[in-house]
């Protein structure tokens, strides 16, 4: 390898090395520099991103290192995260389109979903799905998915997430077993619904105020929770019995705010599932629990 042609692997390293030094936050989809630099450069390069180990040693051309050299700049100088700027990200290794309309899609819902932790709380009746707070419709393309015969409702209050839920459920083949409905919470959903899926706005207040500016980039709308996370929350748990079957069961994730959900709600004894976060940031909780809830 000479200095004018650096192989792919170099440019990676290099790339990661100027990502770390420029103090870049990480978390929409990677968690260190070398697997975000390798991510954009494979994608600048058009190559699949699990290719690195097949092209690590390709030497790259003047115009090549140009490309990946600007492209790396745009992420330090905008703080932009990396699926905005490839317009794709991934969860449960199933490709979606994003950009800044939504989140980066990253629910920890996705794991018990996809593993079948949660099957143990469905049932032969288990057929209408509600994806709440849908974003993108990640979680709602990964549920029809996961168990072909559901139908699912996938509600936002935003009209511009809407419209990317409906790229990808397009892309996935599966308009006619998901609707996308515009609501402000359950308010447009009469359900009854056997499963509530929601990762809602829950960062409180202080955690908003000191968030990176890849945070920042995101819409706001779909993550502030208000002074203690849990706005959403309250008005969630106190609407949603009328709109489960019997024996429909909520599923949320609250992140790190469980300090927050137990202040709000010292009378729930939900069950916490396991994710690669930990064991206390998503939740389940079935109608007979909800039911016996009062809100204040």
């Amino acid at each position: 390898m000479s200095a004018e042609h650096p192989t792919i692997v170099a440019a990676i390293e290099a790339a990661a090395a100027r990502l770390d030094a420029a103090g870049v936050s990480y978390g929409h989809g990677t968690t260190n520099a070398f697997d975000e630099a390798a991510w954009l450069v494979l994608w600048r390069l058009g190559l699949p991103l699990d290719a690195l180990d097949d092209v690590a040693g390709r030497p790259l051309s003047a115009d090549e290192q140009a490309a990946i050299d600007a492209l790396i700049q745009q992420r330090i100088s905008t703080r932009r995260p990396a699926a905005y700027l490839t317009q794709e990200a991934w969860l449960q290794g199933v490709s979606f389109h994003v950009d800044e309309r939504v989140i980066v899609p990253r629910s920890l819902i996705a794991e018990p979903l996809a593993d079948g932790t949660l099957d143990a709380w469905l049932g032969e009746d288990t057929r209408q799905v509600l994806d709440l707070c849908t974003g993108n419709g990640s979680l709602a393309v990964l549920a029809a998915m996961a168990w072909p015969e559901v139908h699912v409702d996938a509600a936002d209050i935003s009209d511009d997430a809407l419209a990317v839920a409906r790229i990808n459920v397009d892309r996935h083949g599966l308009a006619e077993r998901i609707r996308l409905l515009h609501s402000d919470g359950l308010a447009a959903l009469p359900g009854p619904y056997d499963l509530v899926l929601c990762n809602p706005p829950y960062v409180n207040s202080a955690s908003m105020a000191a968030l990176p500016a890849e945070y920042r980039a995101e819409p706001a709308l779909a993550l502030a929770g208000g002074e203690d996370g849990m706005d959403f929350i309250r008005r969630l748990l106190a609407e949603l019995p009328q709109r489960l079957s019997p024996h429909g069961v909520l599923v949320l994730e609250i992140g790190h705010e469980r300090e927050h959900f137990e202040a709000a709600f010292p009378a729930l004894a939900p069950v916490w599932l396991s994710t690669s976060a930990g064991d206390d940031q998503v939740l389940l909780l079935d109608r007979d629990a909800l039911s016996a809830l009062s809100v204040s």
